[in-house]
């Protein structure tokens, strides 16, 4: 199973690490700096809007499904056309709740229009993460790690000519970016509705209502743990938004929507552990095998990830807003750093909160959700009027440490793992040696730069992260024989 993991893991980092990151230096900055700030602002207040409801295309299903047709696959021909059913009812749902409450908050005629298109965008992510579910439940994970990528992929390919193929006469408008991103989900719907079609044998559509509450029996816990943690992760931009008056607060969103695109690159390492994850701790604990390797394993390699990043982008924070950006850059780079301090928290839940998941231990993980999710409401109610876009920041760093340090509590009691005194304090000897590393980094002279012609933060830049993996291979955190043997031998 380690082996299966580390190799399919290899695969999707690959894929995601070549796709996109293009897609978000290449794209994503791109459009934001050519529209600018308050229409971006305008574009990622909505979109997270439309977010904070998608539970509601799902209702925890999507997840209930990953981990029970990795322990059931044989389900997968029986339920997946009453599941599709029941998605398409979801949708409409969805439509009707979100206008609501967006006519509620008195959304203007500019904001529902951009509502509807990212609310459809939204039902075909849902339906999306909902087949690729399937796909990766029967551990089918090649196929999975190219759906992964492949709706970025399009979208590079039609906001490239957009952008940079003087096409059109016009600057560039968020809107055309908003129609990309449909017109990629929808064919990616397309190419995986195909693929499970034919590996669920599915001939027809079927409606059954005792099947119907059953499966909202078994998936609202998952709901209501999804609603929860997207409500406290999407919270902040809203508001923003709401808290200060209209310039101010589509301006602070802008810059805030500048430092997350970079946590949001980072974290999709972390994510992409939990994909993998899911299935494989539900199998291992169904089988009774002992999953205490497979945890250190995966755990290990991604914060000694999550470290030598996070930690790097605090240092360098200012220069990479710089070298990315246009404007605001002090006010980006104050946020970027507090926001990557997350990040070390962030990677931490998608290995314990994954595991908690996979083993049902739904009702505390929702607990957790709950106290995160007050925690980084009432932070933001008293930080943004203050600090504006920093003071959200700050209460995205407490709540995703408090979440984190509760569910390595709860993990522990649950299965009471040996505690490695002798691995936790090698963990702290290289968070020391990583900052040292950074440290020394940044205090080159200042002569030295123009030997560079000016670049040398970025030959240090990338010399400090090379020395820290090499200090994680001599702490033997990244223990490359070990990794080997694994992938030899799958011991």
């Amino acid at each position: 199973m380690q082996r299966k993991f580390l190799t399919n893991l290899g695969l999707i980092l690959l894929l995601n690490l070549l796709i996109k990151p293009v897609f978000i230096f290449g794209i994503d900055r791109n459009v934001q700096n050519i529209v600018g700030e308050v229409d971006y602002g305008f574009y990622f207040v909505i979109f997270n809007f439309s977010f904070l409801f998608q539970i509601i295309l799902d209702l925890g299903i999507t997840n209930f499904n990953n981990r029970n047709i990795a322990q059931n696959s044989h389900l997968l021909n029986k339920h997946f056309s009453g599941i599709l059913v029941m998605k398409i009812m979801l949708a409409a749902v969805y439509i009707v709740i979100t206008f609501i409450i967006a006519f509620i908050m008195n959304y203007n005629a500019a904001q529902l229009k951009l509502l509807g298109i990212l609310a459809f965008n939204q039902i075909l992510v849902s339906f999306i993460l909902y087949l690729r579910s399937n796909i990766s439940g029967i551990f089918s994970f090649k196929t999975d790690s190219f759906l992964s990528i492949l709706d970025r992929f399009l979208m590079i390919l039609f906001c490239g000519v957009l952008l940079f193929g003087h096409v059109t006469k016009t600057p560039f408008r968020i809107e055309w970016f908003v129609y990309s991103q449909t017109i990629a989900y929808l064919l990616t719907a397309f190419i995986a509705f195909f693929i499970v079609l034919k590996k669920a044998q599915f001939r027809k559509l079927t409606w059954n209502y005792a099947f119907f509450l059953m499966i909202i029996k078994q998936s609202y816990p998952f709901a209501l743990l999804v609603l929860l943690m997207s409500f406290y992760n999407r919270l902040d931009p809203i508001m923003l938004e709401k808290l200060l008056p209209d310039t101010i607060g589509n301006k602070q969103v802008g810059i805030y929507a500048k430092s997350f695109r970079l946590l949001d690159a980072a974290n999709m390492i972390g994510y992409l552990f939990a994909v993998l994850l899911v299935p494989i701790f539900s199998r291992m604990l169904k089988n009774r095998q002992s999953i205490e390797y497979m945890l250190k394993l995966a755990f290990t390699i991604l914060i000694t990830i999550a470290l030598i990043v996070s930690i790097g982008c605090i240092f360098y924070s200012y220069e990479l807003m710089d070298l990315l950006y246009k404007v605001h850059i002090t006010e980006a780079s104050n946020v970027f750093k507090v926001l990557m301090g997350g990040f070390i928290a962030v990677s931490t839940t998608y290995i314990f909160g994954t595991l908690l998941t996979a083993n049902g231990n739904l009702k505390e993980l929702n607990i957790i959700s709950l106290c995160s999710l007050l925690i980084n409401f009432c932070i933001n109610l008293f930080l943004i009027p203050r600090m504006y876009a920093e003071g959200s920041a700050y209460a995205s760093l407490v709540t995703q440490f408090f979440t984190a340090i509760v569910q390595i509590i709860i993990v522990q009691r649950v299965f009471k793992f040996r505690i490695n005194y002798k691995y936790l304090l090698t963990l702290a000897f290289f968070i020391i040696g990583v900052v040292f590393l950074n440290f020394v980094s940044k205090q080159v002279p200042i002569h030295l730069t123009s030997t560079f012609g000016g670049f040398s933060w970025k030959i240090n830049f990338i010399l400090a992260i090379i020395l820290s993996f090499l200090l994680a291979a001599v702490l033997k955190l990244l223990n490359i024989k070990s990794l080997l043997r694994i992938l030899r031998n799958d011991q």
